[in-house]
C-alpha cells in the first residue's frame, strides 16, 4: 500500500517541530506537525510519517513525481532542488517564472481551485498543499500521499517564520536533503537577525496597507502580515483590532490617528490584473499623502508577488525582509 492516513504512530525515530496551524473558516487551535522515520533496511527508503493539521500522511516510497498546489510549496521544492511535475500556473511569481513556460511541468489549474483531473493525470506520488486547497484534501489523498503545509495566512503573528523553517526541515527529511534544508534555515535565521538588528531601538512606526482597485486596507499584528511586527521588530503604527486575511478598510480618521513613519504598500490589483505595481506618481490616495511617511519619502511599494502570491516560503520571506529594510534606510 503506497499511502494511508491513521491515528497511530509507528515506533520510530521522531523528529518533532511544533507548528502554528490554520483552519479554513474558524480560528484554529494549536497543533504539532511531526515527521517520523521508520528504520529501513540498508539502502532502502525510510518510510516517513507526517502529522499535519488535516491528518497523518504516510510516504512509503521515495517521491519522484511531486505536484505542488501552492506557489510557496513550489519555492520550497525549488530551493531544495526537487523537480515539480505539476503546479497551478495562474499566478506564478517572478522568482519562479521559469516554471510557467516549462512544458515538462503540467498546469493543474488555479491555486484556489485545482483541476483534479489534471492532478490525477500527472500520476503523482506526492502532493503538497495548503489551506487554500483544504476542501480537496480527501480527493487528493486518494490519488497520492498528500501533505498539508500548516501555515496560517490569516494571522502570521504566531510562529510564522518558525513554521517556514519547520516545513523546510520536513521536506528535507522527506527528500533526503537534510543538509541543504538546514543550510536554508541558517540563511533565513541570518536574514531575520539582519532586519532585527536594523529595527532594534528605532522609533519609527509602520503601517502595512493593501491596495485593491483604489481602496486601501491596513494589516496589524494579528493579520496575514503580523509577523512583520512580531518577528521582524517593526513597531506598528496602529493597535487597531485584528484584521485577519483581508485587512481593515482605512478611513481618514484611522490614517490621521496612525500617522505612520513608514508605509509598506502591497498592490493586490497589480497581481490580480497583471499590471505594473503602483508607484508614488500613480497613487493618488489623499489619506496616505497626509502621513509623515509620505512627506519624508518613506512609502515602500513592496514586491507584490512575494507579499501577496506567496509570503510563506524561503525566497518570498527574504524579499519581504529586503522590502522592510528599505523603510529604515531612507
Amino acid at each position: 500500500m503506497a499511502h494511508h492516513t491513521h491515528r497511530l504512530w509507528p515506533l520510530a525515530l521522531l523528529i518533532t517541530a511544533a507548528l502554528a496551524v490554520q483552519g479554513c473558516n474558524d480560528k484554529p487551535a494549536a497543533s504539532t506537525q511531526a515527521v517520523t522515520n521508520a528504520q529501513p533496511e540498508q539502502g532502502a527508503f525510510a518510510t516517513v510519517t507526517v502529522q499535519h493539521q488535516l491528518g497523518t500522511t504516510v510516504i512509503e516510497r521515495a517521491p519522484k513525481r511531486v505536484v505542488a498546489l501552492d506557489m510557496n510549496e513550489v519555492d520550497f521544492l525549488d530551493q531544495l532542488g526537487i523537480p515539480v511535475v505539476g503546479m497551478p500556473k495562474d499566478f506564478v511569481p517572478h522568482f519562479l517564472a521559469r516554471y510557467k513556460e516549462d512544458q515538462g511541468v503540467e498546469d493543474v489549474g488555479a491555486i484556489v481551485q485545482p483541476n483534479l483531473e489534471r492532478v490525477h493525470g500527472t500520476k503523482p506520488d506526492l502532493i503538497l498543499m495548503t489551506s487554500l486547497q483544504a476542501n480537496h484534501y480527501q480527493a487528493l489523498s486518494e490519488m497520492a500521499p498528500t501533505v498539508h503545509f500548516d501555515v496560517d495566512y490569516r494571522d502570521s503573528e504566531a510562529r510564522h517564520i518558525e513554521v517556514i523553517k519547520d516545513h523546510l526541515l520536513t521536506l528535507g527529511t522527506l527528500f533526503d536533503k537534510q543538509a541543504l534544508a538546514r543550510q536554508q534555515v541558517e540563511e533565513l535565521d541570518a536574514k531575520v537577525q539582519e532586519v532585527r538588528d536594523l529595527t532594534a531601538g528605532r522609533p519609527e512606526k509602520a503601517l502595512v496597507v493593501l491596495h485593491n482597485n483604489g481602496a486601501f486596507s491596513s494589516f496589524g499584528e494579528h493579520s496575514r502580515y503580523g509577523f512583520i511586527f512580531n518577528a521582524l521588530g517593526v513597531k506598528p503604527a496602529s493597535t487597531a483590532v485584528d484584521s485577519g486575511l483581508h485587512g481593515q478598510p482605512i478611513s481618514s480618521e484611522f490614517i490621521q490617528h496612525a500617522n505612520p513613519d513608514i508605509i509598506y504598500v502591497v498592490d493586490r490589483t497589480a497581481v490580480m490584473e497583471r499590471r505594473p505595481v503602483m508607484d508614488a506618481q500613480s497613487m493618488g490616495n489623499p489619506l496616505l499623502r497626509q502621513t509623515n511617511a509620505w512627506k519624508n519619502g518613506r512609502v515602500i511599494f513592496a514586491d507584490a508577488q512575494a507579499w501577496y502570491v506567496t509570503g510563506a516560503s524561503p525566497t518570498s520571506l527574504k524579499l519581504m525582509i529586503e522590502d522592510v529594510e528599505k523603510g529604515y534606510q531612507r
